[in-house]
């Protein structure tokens, strides 16, 4: 997989991902034809098909100023433009975050905040749903100089005075000059966030980059620690190999970057950029290399991370190399060891996930239609070889399989009581957890807070307050995650008791998980937290402190106890789903024996027509069956990347387009 380029890897990928979606559909299309989908099915199925096609690969940048982040970007994706498509070259660097993607029902568009934005209460994940709120630029798809002129403005800046860039938060002793500061104009950004759609083939297959500006952008927008950053799933931190690992470098790194190290949802790669600075015609190769070495393991020292996780390399010698198809210079560039790390690291980690999705969501319903299937072969065979019985049989023989029948229907009718109890006690339960998830509870928790924080005349006290919210949050998420064990003790019981005294065969329950909830919360609380100790939540202006940090966990942490609150009711609409098929399928059995043994009674009539119909139900099960298992081996089927090496054997040279 490394001797391919990360394009390469990226279009197998959403070539997977289509596939993926078309054993969904296939899956549909058979629940319909058996008249086996119910709303809640068709619910999961369709949000299913909605994640697949909605699909991102998010990659996010973070740097401090000038050390070639912008220009690794266009190394990395767009050097088939044969330009430098984001603004990259000296004095022309990221002011603002800009998300690049491609939005397939919005075409291609600029969309820029205004910085005055800042000064609404508003989070920044807010302002998605206000597009008046934005400014827009057109441009034509066609042309890479139109892109690259409308891409210039998230450079732009206009000059505020001092005392509007502190209100807006944008004032820094460090960076304007301080008390010597003599003139009373500074320099701020003109837009407070991008967002870029265009058909790049990259990102119509999924990708998205998120674009960071410097330290300076990051500490003053949490919003970037506590949604953008953490909803990538690959961090790359960018360092100078001119400057070594500055103090600046190191904060932002400390207070933004290091949490999102390598887990099972983020993978985090340190570069080493401008090694072409140590290179020169005095030094050997063998000296160069030693010293960059050298620099390699400087920065694992001082940043705490494995060798391989860093990548020493030129962006701007990549750049070239792929703009004028030189291969020779490519490699001597160190960018596809990157792509390398991007394509076995990123692409396989996100195919983990979907297929983990798809796996708890499809597979289990897949599971469930072939357990009924299967019971109704069962049946059709036990009523096969019934009806072989009868057919000839004497009266008394056959009014004794009647009596056998009718105990079977009371027990059938014992199954039924059975399962209204068990279902009213899991519905108790059920409503406990489903309770503990709701968001009003979180979004009662900060109301009350809010005017509190507010009210709190030094920085000591409102930080106090923030601490007070964080834990109680940790509270309601402890509470919901006890609920939830408690409420799969219960289902776990419920299933083995029909198992295990009722007799039912092959039960598996789909337990309700909470843990990649539990784990993004904790992750929020921990950079909120982290937020709330930061030198930004100390010297900013407090109400600015209190609307950026008070929006972001409104937003992330109310969304994410949401989308838990709804799947724990979906899962609770369902979880009793097979056991109830399993007694609707033994009335029907029941049911079904009862009308053959009274037409045998009752007119002493052949059955051959019966068994000719049992048996063509039976192949036809059979061949629906074999049809689901297909199905069954595609929605597990990993990433195909054979048809994408052998293209690659024909043609060994790297193309500048990927």
């Amino acid at each position: 997989m490394s001797n391919m380029q990360f394009q390469d890897q990226l279009q197998a990928y959403a070539g997977w991902r289509h596939n993926l979606s078309e054993a969904v559909k296939r899956y549909q299309s058979w629940l319909d034809s058996l008249n086996l989908a119910d709303p809640k099915i068709e619910e999961i199925v369709k949000n299913t098909l909605d994640n697949l096609q909605n699909d991102r690969i998010t990659i996010a940048f973070a740097a401090e100023f000038s050390r070639g982040k912008t220009e690794l970007i266009n190394a990395l994706f767009f050097a088939e433009t044969g330009l430098r498509l984001l603004p990259s070259t000296p004095g022309r660097t990221t002011m603002c975050p800009a998300e690049l993607f491609y939005d397939h029902k919005g075409g291609s568009y600029v969309r820029l905040l205004p910085i005055e934005s800042r000064l609404d209460s508003l989070p920044l994940i807010a302002f998605r749903n206000k597009p008046e709120a934005w400014s827009e630029i057109e441009f034509s798809e066609n042309s890479p100089e139109e892109m690259q002129e409308a891409f210039k403005e998230i450079a732009a800046v206009k000059k505020v005075t001092i005392a509007e860039a502190k209100e807006l938060g944008l004032y820094y002793d460090e960076v304007h000059g301080g008390p010597d500061q003599l003139d009373d104009m500074v320099e701020i950004p003109r837009w407070r966030h991008a967002m870029i759609s265009f058909p790049h083939p990259l990102l119509k297959q999924g990708l998205a980059i998120l674009d960071t500006p410097g330290l300076n952008a990051l500490g003053s927008e949490p919003e970037l620690t506590l949604s953008l950053l953490p909803s990538a799933q690959a961090i790359v931190f960018v360092l100078a190999a001119d400057t070594g690992v500055t103090k600046s470098d190191l904060d932002m790194w400390r207070n933004y970057v290091k949490s999102y190290r390598s887990s099972d949802s983020h993978g985090l790669a340190v570069i080493m950029n401008k090694i072409d600075t140590l290179w020169d015609d005095i030094n050997s190769d063998e000296m160069i290399n030693d010293s960059i070495q050298s620099q390699v393991q400087s920065v694992c020292s001082i940043l705490n991370v494995a060798e391989e996780s860093v990548f020493p390399l030129t962006a701007k010698g990549g750049l070239l190399a792929k703009i004028k198809k030189d291969q020779r210079a490519l490699q001597k560039s160190g960018v596809p060891g990157f792509e390398a790390f991007l394509s076995d690291t990123v692409l396989n980690k996100r195919q983990e996930i979907l297929l983990t999705s798809v796996s708890d969501n499809v597979l289990y319903l897949v599971d469930g239609s072939a357990r009924v299937v299967t019971n109704k072969m069962l049946n059709i065979k036990r009523q096969l070889e019934e009806l072989r019985k009868v057919d000839g049989q004497s009266q008394s023989a056959n009014n004794k399989l009647m009596v056998e029948a009718r105990e079977e229907q009371s027990r059938y009718l014992g199954n039924v009581d059975a399962f209204q109890s068990s279902r009213r006690v899991f519905a108790q339960q059920a409503k406990r957890l489903v309770e503990s998830l709701d968001a009003a509870r979180v979004e009662k928790i900060m109301t009350q807070t809010k005017p509190e924080m507010k009210s709190k005349a030094t920085t000591m006290g409102m930080k106090n307050v923030m601490k007070k919210l964080l834990e109680d949050l940790q509270f309601v998420l402890q509470d919901a995650v006890d609920a939830t064990e408690e409420t799969r003790r219960l289902v776990k019981a419920i299933y083995r008791k029909f198992e295990q005294e009722e007799g039912f065969e092959d039960l598996n329950p789909q337990l309700f998980s909470i843990k990649k909830y539990q784990f993004e919360l904790e992750e929020i609380f921990d950079e909120a937290e982290a937020f709330r100790g930061s030198a930004a939540a100390t010297l900013l202006e407090q109400r600015t402190v209190i609307d950026r940090f008070y929006g972001s966990i409104i937003y992330r942490a109310k969304e994410l106890f949401e989308k838990a609150h709804q799947d724990s009711i979906n899962w609770a609409s369902s979880v009793m789903t097979p056991i109830l098929h399993q007694i609707k399928e033994q009335k029907k059995y029941i049911e079904n024996r009862l009308v053959v043994l009274r037409k045998v009674n009752s007119a002493n009539e052949s059955v051959d027509s019966d068994l000719k119909e049992l048996q063509n139900a039976l192949v036809g099960l059979q061949n629906r069956l074999d049809e689901l298992q297909k199905i069954k081996e595609e929605l597990q089927l990993p990433m195909d990347l054979t048809g994408v090496a052998e293209n690659e054997a024909h043609n060994p040279v790297i193309s500048a387009t990927g």
